[in-house]
């Protein structure tokens, strides 16, 4: 198995011999895989959660992360971050307030993150379902827009194209054009990427909303609230719990987006014919 150099800190496909079945016979190819690899997360020395990503937007990911899962409540508490290539992975190296390092004690996560899966090994359930932030404004946005951003995305997953195996968090405009895309093996990663994305570059975040090419779990929508976004559009369903948080939160959920058509689960309101 060989490794190629993508954007971002690693590789993140790698190259494999594979047999390939078809109506014609077998043939001998090579394949593009996606990397998956441990990423630790370190907080003032204080080791929080290892998650298992591709290596791609480490820090856009560390930022987004340590938002939507609450280790700090605002950008600037997000006070530098060195990120360190290690045996098998990599460890984020992230400065935060003292107060807010000393409290990671009491919900620390012991466990190597199954890809993306943000409540694995949560040692509490109320930190499972943590309140969420009522989020306000945004939009309208034409239901045209929503058409038009979830048609772009297979033209603008680079990653996804070479390997087959990722997932995508976009950000699109009022008129469905897609400024900001990040992909990764785990949707909850592609999302903190794209999070951390937005914040890092002061985008406007109620002037357009989020596609996912997943399905709408409840930590997606969970994440989407903690970052003031006011519209997930996801092109599967969701789940139940996210149709409850979306509706407390204030969110606009929007599932099934494809082409020619969508649901709307929560708060249409943001939403024009």
């Amino acid at each position: 198995m060989s490794t190629r150099e993508f954007q971002g800190l690693g590789a993140a496909h790698v190259t494999t011999s594979a047999r390939r079945w078809q109506p014609s016979g077998l043939k001998e190819v090579d394949e593009e895989l996606a990397v998956e690899t441990p990423v630790a997360f370190v907080y003032n020395g204080v080791p929080f959660a290892v998650m298992l990503a591709t290596p791609l937007d480490l820090e856009d990911f560390a930022l987004g992360f340590s938002l939507t899962e609450g280790v700090i409540a605002a950008p600037e508490e997000f006070q530098g971050i060195e990120i360190v290539p290690e045996q098998g992975g990599f460890t984020a190296y992230v400065s935060v307030p003292k107060a807010r390092s000393a409290a990671l004690g009491r919900r620390q996560r012991a466990f190597a993150g199954r890809t993306g899966c943000g409540l694995c090994g949560e040692q509490m359930l109320e930190e499972v379902l943590r309140p969420v932030p009522e989020v306000r404004g945004g939009g309208p946005f034409r239901a045209d827009a929503l058409q038009a951003a979830e048609a772009s995305l297979a033209a603008a997953q680079q990653l996804n194209a070479i390997t087959g195996a990722v997932h995508a968090a976009a950000w699109a405009d009022a008129a469905g054009r897609v400024h900001v895309l990040r992909e990764d093996v785990g949707r909850h990663n592609a999302l903190d990427k794209l999070i951390g994305a937005l914040v890092r570059s002061g985008a406007d975040r109620h002037g357009g909303f989020v596609v996912v090419t997943s399905r709408a779990s409840y930590e997606m929508v969970h994440k989407t609230a903690v970052a003031g976004l006011p519209l997930l559009a996801a092109v599967s369903a969701p789940t139940a719990l996210a149709v409850r948080v979306a509706e407390d939160s204030g969110v606009t959920l929007v599932g099934f987006t494809r082409q020619g058509r969508h649901t709307v689960y929560a708060n249409p309101g943001r939403l024009v014919a």
